[in-house]
Order: structure tokens, then sequence, then C-alpha cells
């Protein structure tokens, strides 16, 4: 197995979600590490959500990326409708990318769903993503659900235990109104991040797919 390292320096990076939560779930490990190591930009787009969800949102981004510079771009469209608004969505991803200014301010990493994920609001983000940022590295996070739409994945992100375990404890110290649901708990959260660190040989992981990677020798 090959390991990958990021650019040294600031990292600039912009994290997309259809849902509040969808973000944390999906990668909130890797923005933790992230936030640790690196000196932060983050622009964070939630195209769903009611003023109790937002005002949790609001406050998973800061526990999650603490000491980073965090734009929040928060809109209230209806879950499970976000492909009738299509045209809207595009237009405000666009939006926060034209806000970045030049092709040399393009961010180092995009998180965004995967492409074959069930939840059809989290498609719309996935099939955005990659049409706005052109030529920046996305990774494509993965939400465990229902549906059963977990699949093979390219990258790992490792996670320590400590790490892992941050993780689920801040899941449900900023989103409490997902309480009770047969598929919040810990055992399906720090289950799925143990699958993937033993797929790439760590206590635990964050998984992710990549459509395309330029290497350069």
């Amino acid at each position: 197995m090959i390991s990958l390292g990021l650019p040294p320096g600031p990292l600039s990076i912009v994290c997309l979600g259809a849902h509040p939560d969808d973000i944390e779930i999906g990668c909130g490990g890797t923005l933790l590490s992230l936030a640790a190591s690196r000196d932060l930009r983050a622009t964070v787009v939630m195209v769903t959500g009611t003023a109790e969800r937002h005002e949790e949102a609001l406050k998973a981004t800061a526990r999650f990326m603490p000491g980073a510079d965090v734009d929040a771009r928060l809109t209230g469209l209806r879950d499970g409708r976000v492909p009738a608004h299509w045209g809207e969505v595009k237009e405000t991803l666009e939006e926060v990318a034209r806000s970045a200014g030049s092709a040399a301010s393009a961010p180092d990493l995009v998180f965004a769903p995967r492409l074959d994920d069930a939840h059809q609001d989290h498609r719309v983000m996935a099939e955005l993503a990659p049409t706005v940022w052109r030529d920046a590295l996305v990774l494509r996070y993965e939400i465990p659900k229902w549906d059963g739409d977990l699949g093979r994945v390219t990258h790992y992100v490792p996670l320590d235990q400590e790490l892992a375990r941050r993780k689920i404890e801040l899941l449900h110290e900023c989103f409490p109104s997902q309480a009770g649901r047969d598929w919040w708990d810990d055992e399906a959260f720090l289950g799925l991040m143990r699958l993937r660190g033993v797929e790439c040989r760590r206590p635990y992981a964050e998984a992710f797919v990549v459509d395309k990677v330029v290497v350069e020798p």
C-alpha cells in the first residue's frame, strides 16, 4: 500500500453536505486530524435544514475544526427534495467557488458524498462537486444507512482510538436531534471506522472514493 501525503503548509478545504451531520459522519475524524495539524481554512456548505438543525451544524463546525478559519454557507431546502432544486444548488456552489477568487485560490481538498450514495440529496451534491471544482482533489465520504449502499473505497485516512472515539463523542454532543434513531449509535460509527482500519492495517480509519488523480513522477 502506497502512502500519499498532503502538501505542507496551510490547507484550504471545502466540505459539502446535503444535511447537517453528513460531513461529520462522513469525515469528522479527518477534519479533527487536519485541524490539529494544519493551519486550516474551510468553507462548509449544507443545503437543507431547519433553524434547529443549522444551529447544530454551526456548533459541529466549531467543535470538529477548532481554531480553523471557517465560512459556513447554510440554506434551508427541504430534506429529500434537493434534486428538484438542482439549479439553485449549482448556483450556491458556484458562488462559493467565485468567492474564493482566482484559480490559484482553489481548495486543496473538497469533501463530498459518494456518487453511488443511495440518498437522492447526497447524490446531487456528489454530482455537482467536480463540475464546480474541476482541479481540486475530491474525497468522497461514506455515510452508513438503512439502504445498505456501502461499497469499495480507494483511499483511507487512518485514525487512532482516541480520535475515533472523540469523533463519536462530538457527534452525540453536537447533534442531539438525532438521538434515538436506530442507526445513530456508537457501534455503527465505531464499527465502520474499525472495518476501514482493518483494510488499511490501522486501528481505525475513514474511507473515501477518489474518481481522478494525477500522479507526477
